[in-house]
């Protein structure tokens, strides 16, 4: 009986042995090996490449983040579009922007409501937002740029005045409480 008992005592250390072994393993997290990756994938590229020639005298950016282009007063409001980034923003020679463009990839088709969600805080900040499903055409992109100035402030402000606060987010259905007492 006494053999059983000091076996088990042993196997019992040896598992408790390896399990903290294990553990502090754990606690000492590897880094991976740092690698170069692109800037851009292939339709970012060829979309850049197109602005660059259509829009010679503009300041073209790239994956900007939100936090640069919102603020607000509130760390709430703030939160929401805390890892946004827009894929191009377009500055005029003063260095104000004047269009943020967008391109559609396969993993937004899967998530519309989220590219429509970005577009409309956007718009509600004011900016003008174009939105391509593609690589645009420079056709595409003479007919969006290369329009007079006071079609596109009549727009912004036609846009501004329309959409509300609340707008973007969904109608959902709600239920009313009566709170009796």
């Amino acid at each position: 009986m006494m053999i059983y008992i000091l076996v088990g005592s042993l196997l019992l250390m040896c598992v408790l042995f390896m399990a903290w072994k294990s553990l502090e393993s754990n606690t000492k997290q590897q880094d991976s090996a740092l690698k170069q990756r692109a800037i851009f994938n292939i339709s970012e590229q060829i979309t850049f490449t197109r602005l660059k020639e259509i829009l010679p005298q503009s300041t073209v950016l790239a994956h900007v983040s939100f936090d640069a282009l919102l603020t607000t007063k509130y760390s709430r409001t703030r939160h929401k579009y805390r890892n946004m980034v827009a894929d191009f923003v377009v500055l005029d020679k003063h260095y104000q922007v004047s269009a943020i463009i967008t391109l559609d990839d396969p993993m937004a088709l899967r998530r519309p409501q989220n590219a429509q969600y970005q577009d409309a805080l956007l718009e509600m900040a004011g900016y003008r937002v174009i939105r391509y499903e593609d690589v645009p055409e420079y056709y595409q992109l003479r007919q969006d740029f290369l329009i007079e100035k006071t079609t596109h402030q009549q727009f912004d402000r036609s846009a501004a005045d329309s959409i509300k606060k609340y707008d973007f987010y969904p109608n959902l259905d709600r239920k009313k409480i009566r709170i009796l007492g």
